[in-house]
Order: structure tokens, then sequence, then C-alpha cells
């Protein structure tokens, strides 16, 4: 893997060193910062790849930090550390600007995982043409294609199917969809996203009654994903 550099702000001294040894294990350029404002620093003056974010920080804590690194422009994948289960803190996170939350205590081997597959997809978000099993998304003509033969999409379920793309891997609230699909329509809700997400899964899903691409996060919204990096 080509070195990419990460960002972990943690106070748990413990826990950070854990954290740095195996990232430098895995051949990652690793930067540190043990609260808020001096992750905050690192964050906006080093401009690393990927942030691990704990939320319950000294000084700035890891919601405001994730905001303000947003209000940047920044686009780098943010996964949170968090002690907390409860669903609001959660989705406070993601709406800030958060890509993934991790629950402590955490597999280490997970949370890597989770990181090498959202710095491919982050290097790779701008192609035009994706792979979704046996489907083809193009999204420059806006057409897709499953074993060769077109599938008619309508603008909304193309705009959900590039907008899940897009962020492929990340837990994405439905008020994360509704702003990014649907604007500033009126009278729409989060059904009108659970009835555009079915319809896509009739149209991509091997059974659409046990998704493989479009899964349900419980209590959040959706995460979509294409297994095994096909795109790659």
């Amino acid at each position: 893997m080509s070195a990419f550099s990460v960002l972990i702000v943690e106070d748990d001294p413990t826990l950070l060193r854990v954290l740095k040894d195996n990232f430098e294990y895995e051949g990652y350029h690793v930067q540190t910062a043990a609260d808020g404002e001096q992750g905050l620093k690192a964050a906006l003056d080093r401009k690393p790849e990927l942030i691990i974010l704990d939320i319950m920080l000294p000084g700035i804590n890891g919601y405001e930090l994730c905001r303000r690194v947003r209000q940047t422009g920044a686009d780098m994948p943010i996964i949170m550390l968090t002690a907390k289960g409860q669903e609001s803190d959660i989705v406070l996170g993601l709406n800030l600007g958060a890509d993934d939350y991790v629950t402590k205590p955490f597999s280490t081997k997970e949370l890597l995982a989770r990181a090498n597959a959202f710095l491919r997809r982050h290097r790779q978000a701008e192609q035009k043409v994706v792979r979704i099993g046996r489907c083809t998304l193009d999204l420059g003509s806006h057409r897709l294609f499953r074993d060769g033969e077109e599938v008619p999409l309508t603008p909304k379920e193309f705009g959900l199917l590039a907008f899940f793309v897009r962020r492929e891997g990340r837990a994405l609230t439905r008020d994360d969809i509704l702003d990014g699909v649907w604007g500033n329509e009126v009278i729409v809700t989060g059904r009108s996203v659970d009835r555009c997400v079915n319809t896509l899964r009739s149209k991509i899903e091997p059974d659409p009654h046990r998704p493989t691409f479009i899964a349900t996060v419980r209590d959040i919204g959706y995460r979509f994903e294409i297994l095994g990096d096909e795109q790659a």
C-alpha cells in the first residue's frame, strides 16, 4: 500500500500509542494529538488524508473539531471514536461531517480495515464508470446497465445511486441523503428516502430482500458498500 497520512486525535495515552503503533506498522505516516486544540491545528496545518477522532477531548471536543475542519472545505475521511452508543450522539457526529463511527471498545484490526477501505475509495471517488456487482453505472451519461442491458432510472434514483457511490462506506443519515439528493424540495421526508432505496434495491441487488450493496444502518439510515472492492 502506498503510504497514507493519518492524524489520530485521542486523549487516552495508552490507546493513542496502540493506534499509532498499529497504523505505523501498516505503513501510514502518523501524526498524533492529545487534545482538541492540538488536533485542530494539526488537521488544518498538515492536511492529513484521514483523521481518527475521539469525541470526548479536553478543550475543543471532537464534534467541534469535525465541524471546524469541514467549514474549511476539507473532505478527508473522518472516523469518530466514541464511548457513547446513543443514536443521538452518533447522528450528531455524522451530521457535522464525520464519515463513520466506531464505538469503544473496538477491534484495532477492524478500524484499520475500515480506514484502508475509506482511503482507497476516496482516491477513486472521481472515476466515471463504477462496477456494482452485475451492474455498471456510468456517471457521465447517467445510465445504469445490468448484464449489458440498460436499466431505466428516474432522475431521483440516479441522484441517490450517484450520492451513495461517491460516499461509499459511509454511514449516512436520512437527513444527509435528503439534503444531498432532494435539496430544498418541500414535502419530502425520510419516507421518500426509504421508498427510493427500495426501488434502487430492486434494480441493483441480486436479492432485494437480502441487500448486498445498500445496507440499513439501524436507527441511523443507510450505508452503501461494494464488497470486495470490485471497483478497484
